[in-house]
């Protein structure tokens, strides 16, 4: 049974720093075969594809409204991603969903959560003035 569990959500002023982490377990998922990456859930606010990386080739991408302030990393070893948050802004806060997906694509497009391949449990974001 393959679980994504997310982690290092909280509170924080803006302008601070918080990191992300979503690990990959279960005997039948091959963390080397996935695109895994983060979206986004604000009340009010459209769903949005933060970041992602593809552990096929490296590759990643960005939503605009984040680039220049984090940063996705893997670790293969550990079966995990990290989200490194800096220069957080107000409009940061969300709940945020780790998900896995053997397309890219997909991850960079946004999906309906129950569209991609794997969902893990949001973890919230404040980002307080």
């Amino acid at each position: 049974d393959v679980q994504l569990q997310a982690s290092g959500g909280g509170s924080v002023q803006a302008g601070g720093s918080l990191r992300l982490s979503c690990t990959a377990s279960g005997s039948t998922f091959d963390f080397n075969n996935y695109a895994i990456g983060w979206f986004r859930q604000a009340p009010g606010k459209e769903r949005e594809a933060v970041s992602g990386i593809s552990n096929r080739d490296g590759s990643t991408f960005y939503a605009d409204s984040v680039k220049g302030r984090f940063t996705i990393s893997s670790d293969n070893a550990k079966n995990t991603i990290y989200l490194q948050m800096d220069s957080l802004k107000v409009e940061d806060t969300a709940v945020y969903y780790c998900v896995a997906d053997q397309y890219m694509l997909r991850l960079r497009m946004g999906r309906n959560p129950w569209e991609y391949d794997y969902l893990g449990q949001g973890t919230q974001v404040t980002v307080s003035s």
